[in-house]
Order: structure tokens, then C-alpha cells, then sequence
């Protein structure tokens, strides 16, 4: 007979050197091999990872092996440098912004999209508080990123309907849930997963933004199917984070002129005869988004 197969397990949460692992389906609270931390290749170990474990004598769990990623998303912390990985695995993103209430910071939506875009990671948004804005304003305010080609969810936790069609978006997926504080995310994944227990932070009235009620990034398993990643409210996103992707090609509506510029190399910003400034200026790739890809590319720069 051969060995028996080493039990697998998914990352859920991380504090500090304990780690919950669900076990089929079972959460179990592990510590990590003293050969695992000293492995540079590895890394820290974060919230989606899959790993092995290995339960010693006295019945307490450690990590004994982390698989190979699919995917990481992960930011660097300002001033440090230091990558901080948020999540490892998700294959799909949900960038969750307020309709109103705090007012949608459409810059920080367009990181999250490079973001997805450079992870090839699929993504969708979520414009959330319908019920205080209504269908009019909601739609005029997001309605171009369905031009682009991403879908926009239209979500209020008083509007079961809409929680439904938002937890058919995640069934079977691991999710990540990324978005400013306030705009309603641990709202929607307690309307979609009663009994979560997700702490819901009150919205600041003098500031019109959210205080930071989630810790850390957890991944919670959902009774649809899958898991959604939810993070703290994420209010800055510093791009080294894009790699060797082409941050033109991370913006959908750019690749139709790219090739279209008198330069390979065309940064889009000062050249003669680029593709990406004449449809600015034609009004075909909308100046915001335009100016997000600016923002962003002095950052890498």
C-alpha cells in the first residue's frame, strides 16, 4: 500500500503565526513548520493559499507545505515598499463601491480593474445602495464601465432580488470583495450569508467615509458554493503591483488603438501621433479613465 495522501486543506484567515485551515469543511487552527518559514521561495503564507497539513501527537495541526499559486493579488505598503500579498487564489474580482454615501472615488475603481486585468483575473463591479440613489443615478454614474465591457451588479441589502443575482456571482468561485470602507461590503455579504457576523461599521457623517471594521483579510465559505475573500477597506493602491503587464493593455478600451500609435514604445502621454491621446480627444476612450491611466503610470514611472 501506498502512503497515505496528505491531508489538504484552505487558507481562511492569518493572525499574526496561527492560521485557520478548513479541512473538509472543517476549520482547524494550525501553526506553520519551522522549515516552511525559512523557505524564501514561499513567502508568508496568506489568505486562499492551499496547503498541507500535518496533525503532530499532542493533536495541534501545522502547515507542512504550501501548493504552487494560480494567482496572487497583493499591494506595497507605502513608505516601505514591502509587498503585502492580500489574497492568493481568488479567481474572480468584485470591486464594491456606494452608489452615494460615501460618493464613488471612480480613480480607485480603475486600480482595481488593472489590478484584475493584470492578474487575468476576471472582473465585475458592484454599485451598491440603490435604494438611497435609485436606478437613474446609479446607471449614469457606472453605466461606462458597462460600455467598456464589465458587468455592473446594481445591489441594496433592502432588494433580495439583487442579493440573489450578486450570490449566483459567486457560487463556486473564490471571490475577492476590494472597495473603500463604507460602501456596504460586509452589508451585503451578511444579507447574502446570514449569520456571518461580519461587523458593519457606522458611516462617519463629518468625513463621508467609512471606518475600518474588517481586521484582515478573511475568506469566508459561502452556503452557494465557494468563498469570497473579504478585505479591509483598501483606500490606496500603489501600482510596482502590475508587473510585466503592459498597464496600457490593462485599460480594455485602450487595445483597440494601441496599434494605431506612430511609436511601439508610446507611453500614451507625450508622443506625436498616438492612437490612445486622438481617441481622448475624439471622445472615444472617456478622459477619466484616460487620466487613471496617467495617474498610475507616473506611480510605476
Amino acid at each position: 500500500m501506498g502512503a497515505p495522501e496528505t491531508p489538504r486543506g484552505r487558507v481562511l484567515q492569518t493572525a499574526g503565526g496561527a492560521y485557520t485551515v478548513e479541512v473538509n469543511g472543517v476549520p482547524r487552527e494550525c501553526s506553520l513548520r519551522g522549515r516552511i518559514k525559512l523557505d524564501k521561495s514561499i513567502g508568508r503564507v496568506a489568505v486562499g493559499d492551499v496547503v498541507e497539513i500535518e496533525e503532530l501527537d499532542d493533536g495541534s495541526c501545522v502547515i507542512s507545505g504550501v501548493l504552487p499559486r494560480n494567482n496572487k493579488i497583493s499591494r506595497r505598503r507605502t513608505g516601505s515598499g514591502r509587498e503585502q500579498v492580500i489574497a492568493a487564489n481568488a479567481d474572480r474580482l468584485a470591486a464594491v463601491f456606494a452608489v452615494v454615501r460615501p460618493e464613488p472615488a471612480f480613480s480607485l475603481l480603475d486600480r482595481f480593474l488593472v489590478l484584475a486585468e493584470a492578474n487575468e483575473i476576471p472582473a465585475f463591479v458592484v454599485a451598491n445602495k440603490l435604494d438611497i440613489a435609485g436606478d437613474e443615478e446609479a446607471r449614469r454614474k457606472f453605466g461606462l464601465y458597462e460600455e467598456i465591457g464589465y458587468e455592473v451588479l446594481y445591489t441594496s441589502t433592502k432588494l433580495p432580488a439583487n442579493i440573489d443575482v450578486l450570490g449566483e456571482h459567486l457560487a463556486g468561485h473564490v471571490t475577492l470583495f476590494v472597495g473603500p470602507s463604507g460602501v456596504g461590503k460586509s452589508s451585503l455579504l451578511n444579507a447574502l450569508q446570514p449569520g456571518l457576523g461580519l461587523r458593519v461599521g457606522e458611516l462617519s457623517q463629518a468625513l463621508q467615509r467609512g471606518k475600518h471594521t474588517t481586521v484582515g483579510a478573511c475568506l469566508h465559505p459561502l452556503d452557494v458554493g465557494g468563498y469570497v475573500v473579504d478585505t479591509p477597506g483598501l483606500g490606496t493602491m500603489e501600482f510596482s503591483e502590475v508587473g510585466e503587464a503592459r498597464l496600457d493593455s490593462c485599460f480594455r478600451e485602450f487595445r483597440t488603438y494601441l496599434d494605431q500609435c506612430r511609436f511601439d514604445d508610446c507611453a500614451h502621454v507625450h508622443e506625436p501621433g498616438c492612437g490612445v491621446v486622438e481617441a481622448v480627444s475624439a471622445g472615444e476612450i472617456a478622459r477619466s479613465r484616460y487620466e487613471s491611466y496617467v495617474g498610475i503610470l507616473g506611480e510605476r514611472e
